[in-house]
């Protein structure tokens, strides 16, 4: 029920944290993996290549996804090549944070450009091809602080909350055509983002997580996978936590 067989799954952000680890297990699952970046592509080669070690079969590809006519370009390329997008993950996302006060109108665009104009490109542009295919997976990851909220990152909240909107009147829309369209909220991941945070900070979230440990980039993969397969084909406009318990 876990066989990507065939499949062509087109991840963003996907050289490095979470977006490394689904790349790899898509892959891992027989799918064919294209493996966005905008900058570092040196992570997103080396995951390609990783895949390819591994034998299976990964290619990477830079695009902005905040740009919609990149995105149509590099969809239209991967088409063209490969005949098919059978998954999209939207995971690319960044960070500018800052106390609302004090919050730059350009760090609010950013991540919002980024994090929910950037899904929305993406979608729209792999939607037309699912359609005809009858077929596609599309799952947004959005996080714990969409549902919370967090002190200094309204910009980073307002997109990720924004991705609920989007995933469950995508998935409306979509259904009739046997498209999927769910969410993974991730909690705190051992990732680059998180590895920063200072030390009192780190222990005052460990001990809000009824789990007592950070995520690894694994547990939201395996989600991830999940929402890709046919056990999952009943599935449509919902969202999986991933969080050890720190929102119930």
């Amino acid at each position: 029920m876990m066989n990507l067989t065939d499949k062509i799954a087109l991840v963003t952000g996907g050289g490095r944290g979470i977006g490394r680890a689904v790349s790899i297990l898509l892959a891992s699952l027989g799918a064919e993996v294209v493996i966005n970046y905008v900058n570092r592509p040196q992570a997103a080669d080396e995951t390609a290549a990783f895949i390819r070690q591994q034998g299976g079969k990964a290619e990477s590809l830079c695009f902005d996804v905040a740009q919609a006519g990149d995105v149509q370009a590099a969809v239209k390329d991967i088409l063209a090549r490969h005949g098919r997008v059978d998954i999209l993950v939207n995971n690319a996302g960044i960070t500018k944070d800052g106390l609302l006060v004090k919050m730059k109108e350009e760090a609010w665009d950013a991540v919002l450009d980024t994090n929910l104009k950037g899904a929305f490109n993406c979608l729209k542009a792999v939607s037309r091809a699912m359609m005809k295919q009858r077929w596609g997976r599309i799952i947004n990851i959005t996080s714990v602080v969409g549902f919370t909220g967090n002190a200094g990152q309204v910009n980073y909240a307002a997109a990720k909350a924004g991705l609920l909107g989007l995933t469950k009147s995508a998935a409306r829309e979509l259904a009739p055509r046997g498209i999927t369209v769910n969410g993974v909220a991730p909690g705190y991941i051992e990732t680059e983002m998180t590895s920063g945070l200072p030390a009192e900070v780190s222990a005052k979230i460990m001990a809000e997580i009824p789990l007592k440990t950070l995520g690894r980039p694994d547990d939201v993969a395996g989600a991830v996978a999940y929402l890709t397969s046919d056990s999952a084909s009943y599935i449509t406009g919902q969202v999986i936590h991933v969080n050890g318990g720190l929102y119930m």
